[in-house]
């Protein structure tokens, strides 16, 4: 095979993230965005070093689990979901294989893997969604959305997505209306010229309070018809979303400045245009504060059942000291904290310790503390000791040097939980190493429809072994990995 040539297969496989496999003449062939049993069309874009690696072009025949039709009308376009066309049931079974094809190689024979949980919504469950302005094909009308599958500049209006509430998608129609009579430009990331930049639309699960914050460059000269100033253009847009009918009601409307060349969502600046700049979600009877920028599980429901299960494996936590490690705003802290002893959390963005703080107090919990830096080196500087600890780092996983100062600790039970497999596994083998075993496993969707899925594990400490007469002076030299230094 060789590069831009076509060919036809039918995927055997989905490896975790999203990464079909199929063989063709032999080789095996990755081509992302494809599900198993589906014959389709590629084309190879890299072929070395026994590596191939494919772009769809089409699916000839759909697989025999799917829909007969495509439940999303943007999903032949949208890079969002890869699952929407798959019955929910073949959805959790197929992240349930891909978690143990990367977890049962590198945990031994015994452990418990207790499934999959499902999320209590399938549809409409976001609490978050993050739209981009842009334009369909270059130097089309604008649009505002999610970017097109396989496009870094492309943008789909999805004002028909099937992962948010009906609210959200009149605030999307609404917003990109008004922008089109108005004649507004959106930034250009390669000129970092115009003014449109993002939407931000947040609405509580259980409140069904809306934050909306509109995200726009500085640049307010000729990027917009007519001689409005940007105080007025904002005016009107604020009004056109009052005047709407929603389900829900408005905690606040606010405008944020980003001048950064990145393609991120960054607060230079925010001002309020009507209400205020946060508003409350509530999950197992505690309320939480939420800005437009904080940290906040996307699925209210699906979290429930995510701290629940974390709730669960850490075991009983009366009059014991806990750490939670990569804490965000402090949820699971807080859910832990009303039977803890004491519960201290280590998260390294400012903005959601902050948010932590406030949450603690508005739930009159007090004995929670939380702490502004890198888990890797506010470990060097607490002089409290663990009971338990519980780690929910980012996608990447734990900071390598960070492993051995959390097993230093040589706390009896640990939980883990992780947004990421492939990172979980590759931690695992030095917990596991360290002195840890894991006892059980669960997997949670928090995303239906998108190839994401949440993993709880539970380690337990192992006692070390005593050896007797074996030439290694009781140190255990000579074994053949480290985590033969220990026994259950």
């Amino acid at each position: 095979m060789k590069k831009g040539e076509i060919y036809t297969g039918i995927v055997e496989k989905v490896d975790f993230p999203n990464k079909g496999i199929l063989y063709i003449e032999d080789e095996k062939v990755v081509v992302k965005h494809a599900l198993p049993g589906q014959t389709v069309e590629v084309v190879i874009t890299k072929q070395r070093k026994g590596k191939c690696e494919a772009r769809l072009l089409r699916v000839i025949k759909r697989a025999e689990w799917e829909y007969a039709e495509e439940k999303c009308p943007h999903a032949a376009e949208c890079g969002g979901c890869s699952y929407q066309s798959l019955p929910y049931e073949i959805q959790l079974k197929l992240k349930e294989s891909q978690v143990r094809a990367l977890l049962d190689p590198v945990l031994p024979e015994g452990y418990v893997f207790e499934g999959i949980k499902g999320s209590p919504l399938t549809q409409g469950y976001r609490n978050k969604m993050e739209f981009s302005f842009g334009d369909e094909v270059k130097d089309g009308p604008l649009a505002l959305g999610m970017h097109k599958r396989g496009s870094f500049y492309d943008i789909v209006t999805v004002d028909h997505c099937a992962l948010v509430h009906e609210d959200c998608l009149e605030i999307l129609r609404t917003t990109l209306d008004y922008f089109v009579e108005k004649e507004a430009v959106f930034y250009k990331k390669l000129s970092h010229q115009g003014y449109l930049r993002h939407l931000l639309v947040r609405r509580g699960v259980k409140t069904a309070e809306i934050l909306v914050d509109l995200v726009t460059s500085g640049q307010t000269e000729g990027t917009w018809a007519g001689e409005e100033t940007e105080e007025e253009l904002l005016s009107g847009w604020k009004d056109r979303l009052l005047s709407l009918e929603l389900s829900g009601t408005y905690a606040g409307i606010l405008h944020t400045r980003n001048d950064s060349l990145a393609d991120v969502v960054q607060n230079d600046g925010t001002d309020v245009l009507y209400g205020k700049d946060s508003f409350y979600e509530e999950l197992l009877g505690l309320k939480f504060k939420i800005t437009p920028f904080s940290f906040f599980q996307t699925n209210s429901l699906g979290a429930e059942v995510l701290y629940e299960t974390a709730r669960e494996y850490i075991g009983k936590t009366i009059g014991r000291t806990v750490f939670d490690l990569y804490s965000g705003t402090g949820t699971i802290a807080q859910i832990l904290a009303p039977v803890a002893g004491h519960v201290t959390g280590v998260e390294i963005v400012e903005e959601a310790v902050e948010a932590a703080k406030e949450n603690a107090a508005l739930n009159s919990l007090t004995n929670c503390d939380f702490i502004a830096g890198d888990v890797l080196k506010v470990l060097d500087s607490l002089n409290e000791r663990p009971d338990l600890i519980v780690l929910d780092p980012p996608r990447d996983g734990i900071h390598p040097k960070a492993l051995p100062k959390i097993m230093n600790y040589g706390v009896d039970r640990m939980v883990y939980i992780s947004c990421k497999p492939t990172s979980l596994a590759r931690d695992l083998i030095v917990l596991q190493a360290g002195g840890y075993r894991v006892e059980k496993v669960c997997c949670v969707d928090m995303f239906p429809g998108t190839h994401h899925v949440e993993t709880v594990c539970q380690l337990v400490l192992r006692k070390p072994v005593v050896h007797v007469n074996c030439g290694c002076g009781g140190t255990g030299a000579g074994q053949k990995r480290a985590g033969d230094l220990w026994t259950d």
